[in-house]
């Protein structure tokens, strides 16, 4: 039949009373949207057609109401309809969706249908569709809900009902939708071919150039399925371990993942077996997550007959005397007796975390075993058709996952990492290039006594440096050459010592030298240098020579060059420190010291491993190793080894500087090793600049010749001029604001000026494919400079003036994985990384958008413009980066990409209802981590703002990228930069989570996952132990505890105006208002209490103290004038507020710190879910802040009022409870009745706590006190029985707001404000448990009716004052002498009580008196009041009386809020509170 004719997508004219239709019908809106919240019905302008798609986007919605957008279809003509008020009120063959609930004709018929559509956001899409059966479905954002309802007429209208919070729609291009049988066919036939195609794997090129490498001595590597007759599984029934397993075993993951509990105290009880027979042909594999040191043997691998379900487990399978097989070491063992002792090579004991162990039952019987990947052959010619896989967590094995997906991704990491075990060399042979190979400067194998020589001599480290810090000794393997650098990379640093790293040359040659403990002992042949002074033969011959060795960080570089003259030169980070020394000898031995803070050093030069071989053009896979060197494509951008006279090179050919900076401004040109590929982005760092010159950087690009033939210049035919512009062909460049062509200006005032850039400042440039060329500051596009380019051109940078050094961006950070991807094609291959590896792939599980393209590596979002979650395909190691880069974006959409980290696991998004969800901030399931525009959330709450480059700006071929580094800290990069700390406290297990939100269309992975590692490039532990992640690693260290408390001092780097005693223990500020702060010597431990106490104050300043603590060791730290200037790393309480990195993040916190008293001890504690606590007094006040790193620091700024502070030795660990504040006798502040009352409380005051100073309000209402002529016999002797109630004592307690009192307990309220005095006790009252069993109230009064309540010790009428000469008005309203009473009842006592001061407080009730500080000879108002306790019953309550018409109380209501009483010896005084302003 003919297609259905296209049905307009328009709003029919007729429509509710308050819509109005915008966009040419398109779009309807409701008028008065926060006054009316219905009226809004909006009918489709034609009948829907069948298998039609009619599909609206929410536009806009406001919060004013509940409910939201309603849609359906209905019977009814538009042109004669009655609009109803809302949908559901449409009758005659009508059928509404409403929230999740179908209704036909206004009654529902289905409930917990589809989508909530009350929970639909802005640009939301919904539609319905009226299939060719007369099924209604409903459509949203793309996916279908399936079917709402049945047996709908042949013609309906489509219905929108602008209800409750939507109050904008828009119809969107109507479709038609094929019926899903037609959709499974057309995805069914589109398939197929891509199957086809993917049968040509990359790994099979890989493997076979290894067989090609190693003369075919590497036999039956697998690659996937086995070609003998193997099939793939289509059962759900995946390959598990059994829930029945050895009595240590822990399974977890699904039951994926097996671990050995106490491994350090047990080494067997660790068998698990697979929950169902092994199949034909079916790999059982097995990957080793952890191991420890502490026995011999490890795990074993192998098959048995007997079913789990009925074994009795043995305490290790070599026991089993029947129907197993077992892999054990190198050999295999039949019935636990060896029947092959040399099976294979590998020997499994030696197998490392990471390696892969696996298995298989041929069809045939025969037993074969596969370690990484490699199949090592038969071990058992016959087996039983029915057998179980078996691993026995042995010895050293204490946790394996078993491994579900072959994919290509982890052969080709496994056949890498056998490569590496077989020929420690691979990768670094040297192809015959007809250039005779150099011997490689590495370090020699005698060594310092506390230091050893790993990765093939590449690296020196001390694995004890906490330990020692000297005998780190190491020399180069040959003697230096002239004019040859050598240079190491700062990999590890320990913060326990003083000093670091010295570097310099020795005559000495390394076989045959006793090696010193350091080498500034060597009293011959040797020059060192050493912080920034020079040393020959242990004299010091420079004071202050270049830069502070004892300043550099990981990451930093140093090096050595002796030139042809006899000079001798220190390079730091690749910038020559000047001349150093002279007449030096030609052959010398370089040396490093790995001395103090100086762990781990990595020698650095221009030889890298080989980059992966891509995929042969012609589908060919059989290459030799010559063939996969010359399949491989050229390495990343670098500098070419020809630039001009002063240019130097270094790192790899990825750093540029001008050498003789000072007396040279030119003749330091320097040109890229390789053409540029077509929008490729070039991009520099300037990373030193002088000020001796005018002018600074210039960037350049040269023509290279195309194929057709146009000369142009390449690097080895060009003669480097002083500068690039007197290059008169074929050359384009910006200089200045200047763009110019073969030396002659062609525009002038370009969008950017490169005289203005600055340290720091990134400059990049792109040829587009239109051959426009653009330049970029600091990632911003700065529009076209020239257009018409050729497609070849090399870049080139004239360090020129002012500009000293550059570093190309891409590839230069040595722990960086980013790729560069070459004219990316679906089936393309990352070239290069400065990391080996396996490219980074997407998880399959994604948002419902979202379509995976190239095996996974690039992800486009199809449809709207949310639904866009994709998530990495494996978690991410410690300091691995997930890259990805832009291909496309959408300007019709605001908002941007979204990235961060997640513990949610891909797997575990399928198995919910609801899958991923739109965005990624609405991702709560699991604990996240994004960043958002410049903003850093955590699960969908702002904890950071103005956070590094803001997403909103990112465009086409920008790079954002992930980390999570090893101190358990997010970071973002942008373009190869790292944009610092994004969050703290990340989880070990969480994995890479973008959106593709906004205009951000497409992204395609440029990342790769690091190589297993063989051990010796691993970076030595600073633990000694090895601990169960169960037991030991998820409790607070109890060493680490002991050690700090032991140690706990002030570090001797502080501010200029401190000054320490006491062994460090007290730090007092001597001068000024500020430059005080001080840091702990040592990191603060999690679960510790770290307390100071204020010693002294000075009220000649105002503000006082804050306190708080910062990532960052402060050993080296150049502390500012004041903490709050501390805007990295740092969590700061002040006052009573707390400050992240300067910015307000939490406002009303504790106490404020400004008013504690002297002898106010304060303490911080963060606890094991990085949190920070203030304890005040030993109260805790809660969490101040979250996501604190570890290890942290704690910091005090002695501010202002605040002179000297002393730690308090304790050995207390987090402290909580409600007794931390100070009670008098019969005084119960918290809440003592717990469903009833407690029989057995306690009167009697506990030990003093708190030995603060009474504060100075609290001082002041006890002078007002003194003026009143009352007997101190009414009093409590006990002074601490005295509270205060102003803000800062009642925070500094930790008082909650209300309580409860008596029998039956009823609310009452701290007299917040006001001070109390306490009164003495009767006895009769506490014999009766009046104190116990009474409710607590107030009563206001005036000063004048104060002695006659205390002589009566209760309320009574009458007053008598020295203060005042007639009753007040007070004493009338509360009804002391009422003229309204007859004269039987003028003595009955009428008293107005209430359970809050907010109310008996006013100045109806408590009148203000004036009166004169005899301290300060100011004048003060005062009030006064009592707190009583009131008989239960005796008692009514009753509205308030003072006119209110808002709440006075929030605990009480406004006709509750008032208590009479008239009844005698109803009420006994406990307190006298006053006020003062």
């Amino acid at each position: 039949p003919p297609p259905p004719a296209v049905m307009a997508a328009e709003f029919h004219p007729r429509a509710g009373k308050l819509v109005s239709l915008l966009n040419g019908g398109r779009t309807a809106k409701r008028s008065k949207p926060t006054e009316e919240f219905n009226h809004g019905l909006a009918v489709s302008r034609q009948p829907l057609a069948d298998g039609q798609l009619f599909q609206v986007r929410i536009d806009r919605k406001v919060n004013s109401w509940s409910g939201s957008i309603e849609i359906g279809v209905t019977a009814l003509d538009p042109n004669t309809l009655d609009f109803p008020s809302s949908a559901t009120g449409l009758k005659g063959g009508s059928w509404i969706i409403s929230g999740c609930s179908v209704l036909r004709d206004g009654r529902s018929v289905l409930e917990e249908y589809g989508q909530d559509l009350d929970q639909l956001s802005e640009g939301d899409k919904v539609g319905i569709q009226r299939t060719v059966g007369g099924e209604l479905h409903l459509w949203v954002n793309g996916r279908d809900c399936g079917v709402a309802a049945s047996g709908l007429p042949a013609q309906v209208w489509g219905v929108v009902d602008l209800y409750g919070k939507c109050t904008q729609v828009t119809v969107l291009a109507c479709e038609n939708l094929p019926r899903r049988e037609e959709t499974s066919r057309v995805t069914t036939s589109t398939t197929t071919p891509e199957e086809g195609i993917a049968g040509m794997e990359l790994s099979d090129v890989v493997n076979n150039a290894i067989l090609s490498a190693y003369g075919g001595t590497l036999l039956n590597v697998s690659l996937g399925s086995p070609l003998d007759g193997s099939c793939s599984v289509t059962s759900n029934d995946a390959l598990l371990f059994h829930e029945k397993c050895g009595t240590l075993i822990k399974l977890s993951n699904n039951n994926k993942t097996a671990e050995r509990r106490r491994p350090l105290d047990e080494f067997n009880n660790g068998v698990v077996m697979t929950n169902r027979p092994l199949r034909d042909n079916e790999m059982f594999e097995i990957r080793i997550d952890k191991l420890v040191d502490k026995w011999s043997g490890s795990i074993e691998i192998g098959i048995t007959m007997h079913n789990p379900n009925n074994l009795d487990y043995p305490s290790t399978m070599t026991n089993l005397r029947s129907g197993t097989i077992m892999m054990s070491g190198c050999g295999i063992l039949t019935n636990g007796k060896g029947t092959r002792r040399e099976y294979c090579e590998f020997s499994l004991d030696e197998l490392q975390e990471g390696d892969h162990i696996g298995l298989m039952r041929k069809s045939i019987g025969a037993l074969h075993f596969y370690i990484n990947g490699i199949d090592q052959g038969v071990a058992a010619n016959q087996t039983l058709s029915t057998v179980y896989g078996v691993v026995d967590l042995y010895g050293m094995a204490v946790k394996v996952t078993i491994v579900h997906n072959h994919n290509h991704s982890d052969r080709l990491r496994r056949n890498n990492a056998i490569m590496r075990a077989l020929s420690p060399d691979v990768g670094r042979r040297v192809f015959d290039s007809g250039i005779t190979e150099v011997e490689r400067l590495l370090f020699h194998p005698n060594c310092g006594q506390k230091a050893a020589i790993v990765c093939d001599g590449r690296t020196a480290l001390r694995p004890h440096a906490t330990d020692d810090f000297n005998h780190g000794v190491v020399l180069s393997n040959r003697s230096l050459r002239s004019n040859e650098i050598f240079q190491v990379r700062i990999d590890k640093m320990v913060d326990k010592w003083a000093g670091s790293i010295e570097i310099g040359v020795t005559t000495h040659n390394p076989a045959y030298l006793q090696l010193p403990s350091t080498m500034t002992n060597l009293r011959s042949g040797t020059w060192m240098m050493t912080g920034n002074g020079v040393m020959h033969n242990g004299t010091t011959i420079l004071d202050e020579y270049g830069h502070n060795l004892d300043r550099l960080k990981a990451g930093d570089t140093v090096g050595v060059m002796r030139k042809e003259d006899g000079s001798l030169h220190f390079f730091v980070n690749n910038v020559d420190q000047g001349l150093a020394a002279s007449n030096v000898p030609s052959s010398v031995y370089a040396v490093v010291d790995l001395y103090g803070q100086a762990a781990q050093a990595t020698i650095i030069d221009d030889i890298d491993l080989p980059p992966l071989p891509d995929e042969p053009v012609d589908g060919s896979n059989q290459i030799s190793p010559c063939s996969l060197f010359a399949l491989t494509p050229s390495n990343d951008l670098r500098f070419h080894d020809l630039h001009g006279n002063n240019a130097v090179i270094t790192n790899g050919g990825r750093t540029a500087f001008r050498q003789n900076c000072r007396s040279e401004f030119n003749d330091a040109i320097v040109i890229s090793s390789r053409a540029l590929r077509e929008g490729e982005m070039f991009e520099i760092l300037i990373q030193k600049m002088v000020d001796r010159w005018s002018g600074s950087i210039e960037a350049v690009n040269i023509e290279n010749p195309p194929y057709l033939g146009v000369t142009a210049i390449r690097p080895e035919d060009l003669e480097f001029p002083s500068t690039m512009t007197d290059i008169d062909y074929d050359t384009w460049m910006l200089s200045g604001t200047a763009i110019m062509q073969d030396g002659n200006t062609t525009r002038n005032n370009y969008g950017c000026d490169l005289d203005s850039l600055t340290t720091g400042s990134r400059i990049g440039m792109m040829r587009n494919l239109n051959g426009d060329l653009h330049y970029y500051i600091n990632g911003v596009d700065q529009g076209v400079a020239c257009s018409g380019l050729p497609p070849e051109l090399y870049a080139v940078v004239d360090l020129y003036g002012q500009c000293v050094q550059v570093s190309i961006t891409s590839g230069s950070p040595p722990v960086d994985n980013s790729l560069s991807l070459s004219n990316a094609t679906e089936k393309s291959f990352p070239i290069h990384s400065p990391v080996p590896g396996i490219a980074h792939r997407f998880h399959s599980n994604c948002g419902k958008n979202v379509a995976l393209q190239n095996d996974g590596c690039r992800a486009v979002r199809i449809h709207g413009f949310s639904h866009g979650v994709v998530l990495s395909l494996k978690e991410l190691r410690s300091d691995e980066v997930f890259e990805v880069k832009i291909d496309e974006i959408d300007e019709q959409w605001s908002g941007s990409l979204h990235m961060g980290l997640t513990t949610l696991q891909p797997l575990d998004a399928s198995c919910t209802s609801s899958g991923l969800p739109s965005t990624l901030l609405e991702l709560r399931s699991k604990v996240s981590w994004l960043v958002s525009g410049s903003e850093v959330r955590r699960n969908g709450t702002l904890q950071k703002q103005n956070y590094g480059f803001s997403m909103e700006r990112l465009t086409v071929g920008n790079r954002v990228g992930v980390k999570r580094a090893s101190d358990d800290t997010m970071h973002i990069l942008v373009d190869g930069e790292d944009m610092g700390v994004a969050a703290a406290g990340i989880a070990k297990n969480v994995f890479a989570v973008v959106d593709l939100y906004g205009k951000v269309v497409s992204v395609s992975i440029v990342s790769s996952s690091a190589l297993e590692e063989p051990e010796c490039t691993k970076l030595p532990s600073m633990s000694s132990d090895n601990c169960s992640e169960e037991e030991e690693e998820l409790s607070p260290c109890e060493n680490e505890g002991a050690v700090f408390r032991a140690t706990v001092e002030f570090m001797e780097n502080h501010g200029r105006n401190i000054l320490l005693s006491s062994n460090g223990h007290t730090a007092s500020r001597v001068a000024s208002y500020n430059q005080g702060v001080v840091a702990s010597a040592h990191p603060l431990p999690r679960q510790l209490l770290f307390q100071i106490q204020i010693d002294r104050l000075n009220s000649q300043w105002t503000s006082s103290l804050s306190l708080g603590v910062i990532g960052n060791s402060p050993e080296r730290f150049n502390f500012p004038g004041t903490a709050s200037s501390i805007k990295r790393s740092a969590w700061l309480i002040q006052r009573d507020s707390v400050f992240h990195n300067s910015l307000k993040i939490c406002d009303n916190y504790g106490p404020n710190l400004d008013t504690c008293p002297e002898g106010t001890v304060l303490g911080l504690l963060v606890d094991n879910t990085h949190g920070l606590h203030l304890f005040v007094n030993g109260m805790d006040q809660g969490v101040a802040a979250q996501d604190i790193p570890n290890p942290c620091y704690v910091v005090i700024d002695l501010y202002g009022q605040c002179e000297q502070v002393t730690i308090v030795a304790n050995d207390v660990m987090a402290t909580g409870g409600d007794g931390g504040h100070l009670r008098c006798q019969g005084d119960v502040e918290k809440a003592d009745v717990v469903d009833g009352i407690k029989e057995n409380l306690c009167w009697t005051p506990p030990p003093e706590v708190n030995r603060m100073k009474t504060c100075e309000y609290q001082a002041l209402c006890a002078r007002f006190k003194e003026l009143l002529p009352l007997p101190d016999g009414y009093f409590d002797e006990e002074l601490k029985c005295n509270l205060c109630y102003c803000e800062s004592c009642h925070k500094l307690r930790g008082d909650e707001a209300y309580y409860k009192r008596g029998d039956p307990p009823k609310d009452y309220a701290l007299p917040f404000g006001w001070c109390r005095f306490a009164l003495r006790l009767n006895p009769r009252c506490e014999v009766a448990n009046v104190y116990k069993k009474w409710h607590t109230a107030y009563h206001g009064t005036c000063v004048g009716s104060l002695r006659r309540a205390l002589d009566h010790g209760e309320l009574v009428s009458g007053s008598a004052s020295i203060f005042c000469s007639k009753q007040t008005k007070a004493e009338l309203q509360n009804g002391y002498n009422d003229p309204e009473e007859n004269s039987q009842e003028k003595d009955i006592v009428k008293v107005s009580l209430s359970p809050t001061m907010r109310y008996v407080g006013l100045d109806r009730f408590c009148p203000k008196i004036r009166f004169k500080d005899v301290k300060s000879q100011r004048h003060h108002q005062a009030q006064v009041a009592f707190q009583v306790c009131v008989r239960p019953g005796s008692y009514k309550v009753g509205p308030q009386s003072v006119g209110a018409s808002e709440s006075i109380d929030p605990r009480f209501s406004n006709n509750e809020i008032e208590w009479i009483t008239k009844e005698r010896a109803s009420t006994v005084l406990y307190g006298l509170l006053i006020r003062v302003e």
